[in-house]
């Protein structure tokens, strides 16, 4: 084994840059030299540097100071060899957002009819005033009205143009909203580099060429390198090269660093060589740029550049091919992906829309076909008159006004106001949600999050405060209860002891002064190291002295931590004779197994047999871990010769203990609050970790998570393995469905053990519904985890890059508490759209069949387009701003998971629905036949065309909209409460719609006039018109009243998709008509449910934020920081890494009991933070 030291220039000062002098490559040279690999990288490193040394003067850096930090010296670095920082794709402007805001069908039929009308109201033909023509010539009362006839067509393209204006803006402003909360991610984004000799963190976009960077287990590499020094180095180039093994790093064989791989272990510095657009990735990445460009000049539109977005690397054979073959495939992978990645409430909603949909088209075109039957059977069968060609623009003016109360109907029947109401709801909650310390990157997992059944925690730092101390120690043959003083310990003992802690502990690992005053003490890097060096500081020794006297570079080799070995060494050449020195530490039960000596009272070894181990494990070990302590045992060795030092089981092996500590990590306060209130809310709380069973058992209990008397699982990984397991080694679901139902703990647990039981709980079909669960992970290899989830918990500040990227939600305090605040606020998402439909869909009901069934028996719809644009898409725009906008309360979590099958539409909202739907049927329709006669007014029915708005349709109208808004305030519940004020004072968005949709109405009514085809009313009728709206309030306490379960005839909506469901349930027909509808949609077959139902492939939830803005937070990172681009969407790794599952000989073992506490450790484990910068926990 080579030693790793490296060599250094004389005097290893800051090198100044002489300001005139150039560098001594060029950036062209360096990327010639980074696509190289192993051996050619060296060899050519060694021809035309010398070595990495020749590599770091030419940069002029020094290998252990670093850059000056000078800031002309880092300019000219920018000038000469780029920035970190790929410039990120331009948004969307505001008129591309109003184009797409047109492509609407529903839109587009709206404004064909109304230019059609627009087009004959101008013309006037000489069969207009003559009799001959039938009822259409007569009635008009003056030439001035006749005139007005455009009126209605420019009011209806007004009206478009007001809701494509308000779709884009608020496409814009969310676009605008994320990609500042895009900034937001990469300014918390920084890497360690080394500058004027000090370890500083710096953004990753100021990193520069030349900058000496710090690596370490977890990170993402910001930019192109070459190794200066490295210790048991592994990167996983998967993202790069598609290669899933991981790829060892040393000096002599592969030193090349690439931006955008992960490091999965081991620890190094490195120095920087390319950045931003001249790194590897960056390469690939403008590559991918110009493959958009040529695009888009072949293509004169693009649909959504969704597929671009997505999967850029695959979109390259499209470019040779057609425009219109480009456009089906691109059609089909919107579709695709879509559909991959829909979340619950999207496939309900989706499903619910289609539905929707396809009765909105059947009631227009059966209103258009009924119209044009009546006119027609009246016109020339009744009054017996011949079509000629003079009175034919009359005819076609009656068959426009036909297709556009057609069209009416069709507009009111899609709940246009749904893909607002779920982007108002999901961005309103995202945004809160920051407050609560939940940083969501991908948007499905807010509302996922509410039907969340089990919880799959980590300990550390998560339940607990990750603040660790060492409260207990065996040191010498005795058992300290508190840390004790040094004069109580062997000199020579506790020499060993703090060399050991003080250099097999990563060296960025410390413990600097508290920030303030009488503050703590300030614990940088991995925490369990910081608790050892806690120690080394109470035995009244530093250990900053003895590591500025053996440098890392000194350190000839280091076994860092990782889950399968569980503990970490460090081996030290002696400096005054041959041979070898190796300190260790790790999990206690697996360090003492490989030591054969202890250290007595007296300092000297004494033989340390099975038979004392196992008095140590049951006397010293198991009583600190049933005080929910994590045992460390911390030992040496020493060599006289050198060993083969590949071979780790013989060099892990006959150590000699130095002793044994216990460290305390005390559970965080609010948690077991937070885990009953979880239990409350019908979700299950488990705890996964890499700790011995009983510190796992003691912590879980002072949690809540396990309660005395219950009959709960707690078990070690190894003990799982058996029994999920069959003798071939493989998974079984059978065997894991008994064990996950009653499992509450998992102790010394592997990476892979926690993905078995994630993936194992998700794919089971034991009981009433799947089950969807949350993880949360922090290591390198939580990563398979997080990914699996429904949705991965990522911590903020202990997470490593690789854990983040693999998540859907970053924990930015790394609390349970704000897990459960997610908990609440994806509950609440739901609640919102649920509180909107059921306002919407009355809404909808009513205004359909009071268009439909008035058409068919008056001629004319008494909803005038203009008004029932008005009532849908206005008010729909503000009900969805306004029901999306409540904040979450505490009741939410006093109710189970509703589930992936549990309708969106429940029988009780149902009942709401058609309650209050048969209350404004009665008054529409009264009002509608007998108004005239309440009132003592004309009627209204039977106008002839052009005739000016008559006083009984605007109360028809005034009314129906009042009814609305009062109807609004009883949509705010769903489960049938009874007081629907309560808490409305807390919604100050709510007050502000309602009062301001009323204020608005006033206006139309009394100033509306011919465009809104309405009359001012007096103070009477207005009054008359609120007290029947106020009608809606008391009927609805009449509707709570009748008891739902007596409505057999209430059926529900909106379910969920059966198929995902791995359960044997046979398809309800209306999922099996559902699915039907989502293939022809597929197939492009029913273009009008591309356009009515913008929630397949327009649902501008996922599509704004999906494309450039979201994806950017979905995957990490966004495009504009090298360091994240690897993550981008687009950067598909060739293949996905699949993780070995070891496999178990044992014989499976039926559960039986509670295992007993159990000796015989076993299981690898999560990891924690870094340790020579590798994380370490046990």
């Amino acid at each position: 084994m080579a030693n790793n030291t490296a060599d250094h220039p004389p005097g290893n000062s800051v090198i100044e840059v002489d300001q005139d002098g150039d560098f001594g490559c060029t950036t062209m040279h360096l990327r010639d030299l980074m696509e190289l690999r192993s051996g050619d990288a060296v060899n050519k490193i060694a021809e035309c540097y010398g070595d990495v040394q020749g590599i770091c003067r030419r940069l002029k850096t020094s290998p252990i100071e670093g850059l000056s930090g000078n800031p002309a010296d880092l300019e000219k670095r920018h000038t000469s060899f780029g920035k970190n920082f790929i410039p990120p794709k331009k948004p969307k402007t505001f008129l591309q957002l109003v184009w797409e805001a047109l492509q609407d069908v529903t839109l587009i039929i709206l404004e064909v009819a109304a230019i059609i009308s627009l087009g004959l109201s101008f013309y006037h033909p000489q069969g207009e005033s003559n009799a001959s023509c039938g009822q259409a010539a007569g009635g008009v009362e003056d030439e001035g009205e006749a005139q007005a006839g455009w009126i209605e067509g420019a009011a209806i393209l007004f009206s478009v143009i007001i809701v494509v204006l308000v779709t884009a803006f608020n496409d814009w402003s969310k676009e605008k909203q994320f990609r500042g909360l895009q900034s937001r991610i990469e300014q918390e984004q920084k890497f360690t580099v080394i500058r004027k000799g000090q370890v500083i963190q710096i953004p990753v976009a100021e990193i520069v060429v030349g900058d000496i960077a710090q690596i370490k287990y977890g990170d993402l590499l910001p930019a192109d390198g070459i190794l200066i020094q490295g210790n048991d180095l592994k990167i996983d180039e998967s993202s790069l090269t598609g290669e899933a093994d991981h790829v060892r790093k040393s000096l002599e064989k592969d030193p090349m660093l690439l931006s955008g791989t992960h490091v999965m272990e081991g620890s190094g510095r490195m120095v920087v060589t390319a950045v931003g657009l001249n790194s590897q990735t960056g390469i690939i990445f403008t590559l991918l740029g110009s493959e958009d460009e040529e695009k888009k000049v072949k293509k004169a539109k693009t649909q959504d550049g969704i597929a671009l977005e997505i999967q850029p690397l695959k979109s390259e054979e499209g470019a040779e091919s057609e425009e219109k073959e480009e456009k089906e495939e691109k059609e089909k992978k919107k579709v695709n992906v879509t559909k991959k990645e829909k979340s619950v409430l999207q496939g309900k909603l989706t499903r619910l829309a289609v539905q929707i949909g396809k009765a909105g088209l059947i009631m227009s075109a059966v209103t258009v076909i009924i119209l044009i039957l009546y006119f027609v059977i009246d016109t020339f069968g009744v009054q017996g008159r011949e079509w000629t060609a003079k009175c034919t623009p009359v005819y076609i003016q009656y068959f426009v006004k036909f297709f556009i109360i057609g069209v009416t109907v069709l507009v009111v029947a899609v709940p246009e106001g749904l893909p607002l109401a779920v982007t108002i709801s999901l961005a309103y909650s995202v945004k809160k949600m920051m407050k609560d310390n939940n940083l969501v990157r991908h948007l499905d997992a807010c509302e996922t999050m509410g039907n969340a059944t089990a919880i799959c925690s980590d300990k550390t730092g998560t339940l607990t405060m990750n603040r660790m101390t060492v409260v207990q120690a065996y040191i010498g043959d005795t058992h300290y209860k508190s840390v004790p003083e040094p004069e109580a310990i062997n000199p020579q003992t506790l020499e060993l002891l703090v060399n050991s802690i003080s250099i097999n502990s990563a060296y960025t690992t410390k413990i600097l002064p508290p920030e303030k005053e009488g503050g703590l003490p300030r614990h940088v890097g991995n925490k369990t190291e910081c608790s050892l060096l806690g120690l080394v500081m109470n035995l009244k020794r530093d250990y900053q002295p003895i590591r500025d006297e053996i440098p890392e570079e000194k350190l000839y080799k280091v076994y860092t931590f990782n889950s399968s070995r569980k503990s970490m060494s460090t081996v030290l050449k002696n400096a005054n004779g041959p041979g070898f020195r190796m300190y260790s530490k790790g999990a206690s039960e697996i360090v003492l197994r490989k030591c054969s000596n202890v250290l007595d009272a007296s300092g000297q070894k004494r033989v340390f047999k099975a038979k004392d181990r196992d008095e140590m494990v049951q006397k010293v070990i198991e009583p600190m871990a049933c005080d929910g302590l994590r045992t460390i045992c911390v030992a040496m060795r020493d060599f006289t010769t050198e060993p083969d030092w590949e071979n780790e089981a013989d060099i892990l092996n006959d150590l000699t203990c130095i002793c044994v500590v216990g460290i305390e990590d005390p559970v965080r306060h609010e948690v077991p609050e937070a885990i009953s209130k979880c239990q409350r809310a019908g979700i299950t709380v488990r705890m996964v970790t890499g700790d011995n069973i009983n510190t796992a058992r003691a912590i879980a209990t002072k949690c809540g998570i396990l309660q005395p008397g219950e009959d709960f699982l707690c078990m070690e990984g190894k003990e799982f393995n058996q029994q999920i397991r069959n003798d071939k080694g493989e998974v079984e679901q059978e065997r894991l469905d008994k064990v996950w139902p009653k499992l509450r703990v998992l102790a010394r647990s592997s990476p892979t053990d926690k993905h078995t039981l994630v993936k194992g709980i998700i794919d089971s079909t034991v009981g009433e519904t799947r089950q969807v669960v949350a993880v949360t992970g922090d290591g390198t290899n939580d990563g398979p985890a997080l990914k699996k989830a429904d949705v991965g918990f990522a911590m903020g500040i202990a997470g490593t890059d690789v854990a983040k990227e693999a998540s859907d939600i970053i924990l930015t305090d790394d609390n349970f508490t704000s897990i459960v605040k997610a908990v609440m606020w994806g509950r609440n998402v739901y609640d919102s759209i649920s509180k909107f439909l059921q306002f919407q869909l009355t809404v909808n009901v009513v205004a359909v069949i009071v268009a439909f069934t008035g058409a068919c028996i008056t001629q004319d719809s008494p909803l005038k387009a203009v008004q029932m644009l008005w009532v849908n898409l206005i008010m729909d725009t503000l009900a969805s701003l306004a029901l999306a906008t409540e904040p979450p309360t505490e009741s939410l979590l006093l109710r189970r998971p509703y589930g992936r099958n549990k309708p969106l539409i429940s029988r009780t909202m149902m009942k709401n629905i058609l309650g209050h739907a048969v209350y404004q049927l009665i008054i529409t329709f009264t009002l509608l036949f007998a108004g005239e006669k309440i009132f003592s007014i004309d009627s209204g029915r039977n106008t002839p065309l052009h005739s000016p708005p008559s006083e009984h349709y605007t109360i028809i109208f005034n009314v129906f909209v009042m009814m609305q808004l009062f109807n609004e305030i009883n949509a705010r519940k769903i489960h049938g409460e009874r007081n629907v004020f309560e808490g409305i004072y807390r919604n100050p968005i709510f007050c502000l719609v309602v009062l301001g949709t009323f204020a608005l109405q006033i206006i139309i009514v009394q100033f509306g006039g011919k465009p809104f085809s309405c009359t001012a009313l007096n103070l009477d009728q207005w009054l008359w018109c609120v007290f029947i709206g106020v009608g809606e309030l008391l009927w609805g306490q009449f509707v709570t009243a009748v008891p739902t379960h007596r409505l057999k005839f209430l059926k529900e909506a909106g379910h969920g998709n059966a198929e995902r469901d791995n359960s044997n349930a046979v398809l309800t027909e209306g999922a099996d008509e559902i699915d039907h509808a989502e293939m022809e949609m597929r197939r492009g077959q029913i273009l009008w449910f591309r356009g009515l139902n913008r929630i397949q492939t327009q649902i501008k939830v996922v599509n704004a934020f999906r494309s450039s803005l979201y994806e950017g937070l979905e995957k990490p990172e966004s495009r504009s920081s090298i360091h994240n681009f690897m993550s981008q969407p687009g950067f598909i790794p060739l293949s996905e890494e699949q993780h070995s599952i070891p496999t178990i000989d044992e014989g499976c073992v039926e559960i039986e009991q509670l295992p007993s506490s159990s000796r015989n450790g076993g299981g690898g484990e999560p990891p924690g933070r870094s340790l020579h910068s590798q994380e370490f926990s046990m």
